[in-house]
């Protein structure tokens, strides 16, 4: 039996969750519980992994439902363009990315200093990004340079 406040079933309002259409629900399971100390809640059907304050939950694609007609769930394909992504706040960038290569995170770059913050980004096994990132400059009213327009 799992423990009610362990599943993302609020008592009262609501409670948010990222949900992630992967190809090996053990191989994206292993990965959150381990990368980010996760607790796995439900193994499968679906697979629930709390992280922290929140959950990631994870089952294959599939193809339309009574509730979703016309929509089809696909894992993200290499090339595929990025239009949402997780975002992760740490306490310590340095000793999150050292700990996390240590155990084969796939980082794009390393972290880089974007004056309100310090960030980095990784890819899970389906290839989905997730940002990394440290406040610091925005801790004392630095914020990153706006975008350069496109005129």
């Amino acid at each position: 039996m799992v423990d009610r406040d362990d599943l993302p079933a609020p008592r009262q309002g609501l409670v948010v969750t990222h949900f992630l259409t992967v190809r090996d629900v053990a191989v994206s399971r292993k990965f959150y519980a381990d990368i980010f100390g996760g607790q796995i809640v439900l193994a499968e059907n679906p697979t629930i992994v709390k992280i922290a304050n929140s959950w990631i939950i994870m089952n294959p694609g599939g193809g339309p439902t009574p509730d979703k007609p016309d929509i089809t769930l696909t894992p993200h394909e290499p090339g595929d363009p990025v239009s949402a992504f997780l975002n992760v706040r740490v306490a310590d960038i340095a000793a999150f990315y050292a700990d996390t290569r240590a155990k084969g995170g796939q980082f794009l770059t390393e972290p880089l200093d974007r004056k309100a913050e310090v960030r980095c980004y990784l890819r899970d096994p389906d290839g989905y990004l997730i940002e990394i990132g440290q406040a610091t400059g925005m801790l004392q009213g630095v914020y990153a340079d706006k975008p350069a327009s496109s005129s």
